[in-house]
């Protein structure tokens, strides 16, 4: 997974594993992206910054591209009065976006695939792609 293929797209963060035996520097930069617990969600545009901080964290999170539909579930079960077409087509202000953040979700029905493992064998963590908007439709009630 390249940068350039992620550069200025949305991308949900979702935290899934907790904070007991943490290195400072990754509990520092969950803290940045305003992930302080379990199943707390994100929604960011990724820039070659934020990029790095997920890179950092990639074992405590999983990160992918956000679509119109999951964004709206995000937005309407947080009671926030914008649309999700303001936050994409630019016309909402991120920076009001992130007053209203962190996202807090349930955890998602018939669980995570594993919470130790990446993607890529077999598990939960890093980067998903779209299959991040299933995670989060079943972590929306």
């Amino acid at each position: 997974m390249e940068n350039n293929t992620l550069e200025n797209k949305l991308v949900a963060i979702v935290r899934i594993r907790g904070r007991v035996n943490v290195r400072h520097d990754i509990s520092e930069t969950l803290k940045r992206l305003r992930l302080n617990r379990v199943n707390n969600c994100t929604v960011v545009k990724l820039t070659p910054d934020y990029y790095g901080m997920l890179k950092n964290c990639e074992s405590y999170v999983t990160y992918g591209e956000v679509s119109k539909e999951t964004l709206e579930r995000l937005v309407k079960s947080s009671n926030m009065k914008i649309s999700a077409n303001d936050i994409i087509e630019g016309k909402y202000d991120l920076k009001e976006l992130k007053k209203n953040l962190p996202f807090r979700l349930h955890p998602p029905r018939h669980g995570y695939k594993s919470t130790k493992r990446s993607v890529n064998e077999g598990g939960s963590l890093g980067y998903m792609g779209s299959k991040i908007n299933l995670l989060i439709a079943r972590m929306v009630k």
